[in-house]
């Protein structure tokens, strides 16, 4: 049994470490848990459907037909920017090869020289300037990779982000420098949609009790119920939630550097990523440039398979690269050859085979000539009669 080493080319998502899932051929990239994210799919469509089944109709009529028709747009958003947010790379940053880890690893150990045994190796730190002030860049023992200024490494996907500012489930994604603007978006849009629902919702139930009494309208809009309670409980948080982001983009502060207390002031480190001014944060935050992908991931590489070949089954690109180009066999022979430049080397007859097969031949030719010819009857016959008549 042999190995036979078949290349093949495959996409580069496929082979990326880490915890994520991709779809669409690498096109579509989300965390593995992805179940909060499709309630909050199911809670954002079911909603609305309940809003533009039993409300809309009621309210088109009565108050103005622009409702149902602004809902729906700001439903559309609210879809678009959470499928953006979850669907998106969030800035993952590529781990090392090996000989570039490797590399790092000798940087390393010449830079700390020889650590006594029993004794605690320093911390893996490199600082570099910004703004002046002094930043540490950490050493990632996972990816093997001095993390950039305000990346973490996400520990549900594996990955380091960079601006990393936290893992939402109910986005089923990290949130990070290529996908945060969007994530702010949906949380905003999402607050105006929830807010609108639940106001049109009270209308509703007000306009109709005028007319059929509040228990008969609660009887004939059982979606409204169903509504109200789904959006005031949302609402709390949601809306809390972009609170909280507007007070981060305000500050040009991650959420991550927010709990850890990164830039508190408590070692009299102030965050040299603010601008000191409420717009222009917001502005680098929200209307900065949208910085490309660095993983590659629908790129195309070379991978080498190694395929026990047997007898029985046979790869069947081997099997037809066999057929397509056979390998020639020698077959050797017992009779005598020619040679010539179409015969093999093996089958052609040597020169001490020639003269022995010569020199055989003619010591049969010298014994044959010795033996003396078979005398036939009718000579015999002859002989005794010629002797009778001379005696």
């Amino acid at each position: 049994m042999s190995a036979v080493m078949i290349t093949r080319k495959v996409r580069k998502w496929e082979k990326l470490p880490g915890k994520n899932t991709f779809c669409c051929d690498g096109r579509v990239m989300m965390a593995r848990q992805k179940g909060v994210f499709y309630l909050t799919l199911f809670l954002i469509v079911g909603t609305c459907a309940l809003f533009f089944a039993f409300e809309c109709p009621y309210l088109a009529v009565h108050l103005s037909p622009a409702i149902p028709v602004f809902a729906a747009l700001l439903f559309l958003f609210v879809i678009a920017m959470l499928l953006r947010t979850s669907f998106s790379d969030p800035g993952v940053l590529p781990r090392a090869l090996p000989e570039e880890a490797s590399f790092i690893e000798m940087e390393i150990e010449a830079a700390n020289g020889n650590v006594p045994a029993g004794q605690r190796p320093p911390p893996r730190i490199r600082n570099v300037q910004i703004n002046n002030q002094i930043v540490k860049l950490k050493y990632c023992y996972t990816c093997k990779i001095f993390r950039p200024p305000r990346a973490s490494h996400c520990s549900i996907c594996d990955n380091c982000v960079d601006r990393f500012d936290h893992h939402c489930p109910w986005v089923g994604n990290c949130v990070g420098k290529r996908n945060y603007r969007y994530f702010y978006l949906f949380t905003m849009s999402l607050s105006l949609l929830t807010i609108y629902i639940f106001t049109f919702d009270i209308v509703h139930v007000v306009m109709r009790s005028v007319d059929n009494g509040f228990l008969n309208t609660l009887k004939e809009t059982p979606g409204t119920v169903l509504e109200v309670l789904v959006c005031f409980f949302t609402l709390w948080s949601v809306v809390g939630l972009t609170g909280f982001h507007t007070y981060l983009i305000s500050l040009n502060q991650t959420t991550n550097e927010d709990i850890k207390g990164s830039w508190s002031g408590k070692n009299r480190v102030q965050n040299p990523y603010s601008h000191k001014n409420f717009i222009k944060n917001c502005c680098e935050v929200l209307c900065g440039p949208t910085y490309p992908s660095v993983l590659d991931r629908r790129g195309v590489m070379q991978e080498d398979l190694a395929v026990s070949a047997t007898p029985d089954a046979l790869p069947s690109s081997h099997s037809s690269s066999s057929s397509s180009n056979p390998v020639p066999q020698t077959t050797k022979t017992t009779a005598p050859l020619i040679p010539n430049e179409h015969t093999p080397d093996d089958a052609k007859p040597s020169i001490a085979d020639t003269a022995e097969k010569s020199s055989s031949t003619t010591e049969e030719h010298s014994s044959l000539e010795k033996v003396p010819p078979l005398a036939s009857p009718e000579t015999d016959v002859e002989t005794s009669i010629a002797k009778d008549k001379i005696h």
